[in-house]
């Protein structure tokens, strides 16, 4: 297995670009009581960014690793999302949903289905049940549904991403950690943005909300690596 440390000196200064790009996002703080392309831009770049980590690694590495054009692709929905996000008060939020929707269905993808790890299934499970429920009574209309379907994807990805790391079994990876934490600080990020949308005023939701985004969508992608690395690792070997 490859060390975390021979992974940050070889993968860190391909990520310097998303943290001057998330730096940024926090130092300008636009206001998102008026939303415009700038803002739009700004939100979205470090997403940008890491599409540019993981095309750094080649195109044939992308190409021949389904997990990581699938991650990839993710991104590049979720930059999508991350736009309609910037004009939900003018009635994008159910787009901006959809889009991060589909970017769940392409992680638990990029995840696969092996080990099943069904313990951690019923787990995640009743967690993202216990979340609706707790939802139910705040919401209305046709977010009654579609948060439910929404929530049943992000705790299907969570499952998938927990399942990779067998810690008891010593099976895991670096890179498999890095999608756990990930998924898990994604599943924080969208329940602040619910509570604070349909329930009551979260104090500093957005800097929760977009400080577990970010650092999320930058271990998910992190993940993506771990078959370029193994190989390097035995070729330098």
């Amino acid at each position: 297995m490859v060390s975390p440390v021979t992974v940050v000196k070889s993968e860190g200064p391909k990520l310097v670009p998303f943290f001057k790009a998330t730096c940024v996002y926090f130092v300008l703080w636009l206001p998102t009581s008026s939303p415009s392309w700038f803002s739009a831009l700004i939100k979205c770049l470090p997403i940008f960014c890491l599409w540019v980590f993981l095309l750094a690694h080649g195109i044939n590495f992308l190409v021949s690793h389904r997990s990581a054009s699938r991650i990839l692709a993710g991104l590049i929905f979720s930059a999508v999302g991350d736009a309609f996000l910037i004009w939900q008060e003018q009635g994008y939020f159910i787009h901006g949903l959809l889009m991060f929707a589909i970017t769940h269905i392409l992680y638990s993808s990029a995840f696969g289905m092996k080990p099943l790890d069904l313990k951690a299934g019923l787990l995640m499970g009743a967690v993202s049940s216990s979340c609706y429920a707790f939802l139910y009574s705040y919401l209305s209309g046709p977010f009654t549904y579609l948060v439910a379907v929404y929530i049943a994807l992000i705790g299907f990805m969570g499952w998938r991403a927990v399942a990779g790391v067998q810690l008891c079994n010593d099976l895991w990876t670096w890179t498999k950690l890095s999608a756990c934490v990930g998924a898990m600080l994604f599943m924080v990020s969208d329940l602040t943005i619910a509570l604070n949308k349909f329930c009551f005023p979260v104090p500093y939701s957005r800097f929760i909300i977009m400080a577990t985004y970010y650092a999320a969508q930058m271990l998910i992608a992190l993940s993506a690596v771990e078959t370029r690395d193994e190989e390097d690792f035995r070729k330098r070997s």
